[in-house]
């Protein structure tokens, strides 16, 4: 039985290892290829017409490719996100950008999540378990809403919080939905700053009056959220203050 155990064992790491140098090798290829200069701003700027006849004869085609492109940048957490999101606006338009960038962002979030998990998981919560600890509590109190309170906060890196995230108790629906709802707002703004590409000459004009105000709003969102935690809790506990009067 021992050797099963082990011979299993052994197989997880080979698989993990094997995952880690897949990834590893899609990144070192990218960059060294030098695609990043390739998908910026001046290029979305320059293949608009392009990219305005395939949307008009092969809607469902781009649309699927966008997808994937969006879920293999983010599974591999590329630098590409911000150009991503205006691409979805020049391309699709607020509505359909939107729906584009919200799910593939969420999709590829939650793989990287998952991913981590396997890769990491073990190893490194042996050796940081109390630290650990204290994040699995926040997430057994306030269940969704600690992460939620994650993303409405751009303090940690997108991707930084996929990995962490993934050496959590957190279940894989649970990290997805809330993601998708948590990051839907902010992806709104800038894909609605990616349909005035056509008639930006650089990046910081895209930047007008109601993305700003958008912006300001935004960044209240996360203490109206820390309020509706407080609420929450408050409710709960009393709540389980009524039903322990009523059985006494």
């Amino acid at each position: 039985m021992l050797e099963i155990m082990s011979s299993r064992e052994q197989w997880r790491w080979l698989l993990r290892g094997i995952l880690v140098l897949i990834a590893l090798g899609a990144v070192v290829a990218f960059f060294l290829s030098g695609a990043e200069h390739h998908l910026d701003f001046a290029t979305l700027q320059s293949s608009r017409e392009w990219l305005a006849v395939e949307q008009a004869t092969h809607p469902w085609r781009l649309a699927f490719g966008f997808l994937g492109l969006l879920i293999a940048i983010v599974l591999l957490s590329l630098p590409l996100l911000t150009v991503m999101t205006l691409a979805a606006g020049a391309i699709f338009g607020v509505v359909e950008g939107t729906v584009l960038m919200s799910f593939g962002s969420a999709i590829g979030a939650t793989l990287v999540m998952l991913a981590s998990r396997f890769v990491f998981k073990d190893a490194i919560r042996r050796r940081f378990a109390p630290r650990l600890h204290k994040i699995d509590a926040g997430i057994e109190r306030d269940g969704a809403f600690y992460l939620l309170n994650i993303r409405l906060v751009p303090i940690f890196p997108f991707f930084l919080v996929n990995l962490l995230m993934g050496l959590t108790h957190m279940r894989a629906w649970t990290y997805y939905w809330v993601t998708q709802v948590g990051m839907l707002a902010g992806t709104a703004v800038y894909v609605n700053a990616g349909t005035r590409i056509a008639a930006a000459k650089s990046p910081a004009q895209l930047v007008s009056l109601p993305m700003m105000v958008s912006l300001a709003l935004l960044a209240v969102l996360p203490f109206a959220s820390r309020w509706s935690i407080r609420r929450i809790r408050h409710w709960r506990h009393e709540r389980r203050w009524r039903k322990a009067s009523e059985r006494s």
